[in-house]
């Protein structure tokens, strides 16, 4: 066990499901997208957030009662990064926006 209470766990998947706007289809056809592997961090392959993304969307389609410490730890550096980063938000239209692009390979979609 992790020594998180049930209740700890409970609040971290309740706060992923509201960082985490998009369906796994969504994000899916989103990560096979040009501009989805276009943005982040890397160090020459996949970047940090478009193999978050791919992660993600084996989180969305799992069962509650299966969820190991492991996702749990995942779901809450996804809550992190996405609260950190809806707070960057540029101004005017944010549509085509390398910052619209990375919050959307982690799952969230700021323009929906």
């Amino acid at each position: 066990m992790s020594g998180e209470s049930d209740k700890e766990r409970r609040d971290t998947v309740d706060e992923f499901g509201d960082a985490v706007n998009m369906t796994p289809a969504r994000l899916k056809k989103w990560l096979a997208t040009d501009e989805s592997k276009s943005v982040g961090q890397s160090d020459g392959g996949e970047s940090v957030g478009h193999a978050s993304g791919r992660r993600i969307v084996e989180l969305l389609e799992k069962k509650k009662a299966d969820l190991t410490d492991d996702d749990i730890a995942h779901m809450r550096k996804v809550v992190g990064y996405v609260h950190r980063h809806v707070k960057q938000r540029p101004s005017g239209d944010i549509t085509e926006t390398r910052w619209r692009y990375s919050l959307m390979n982690w799952g969230h979609d700021p323009a929906k």
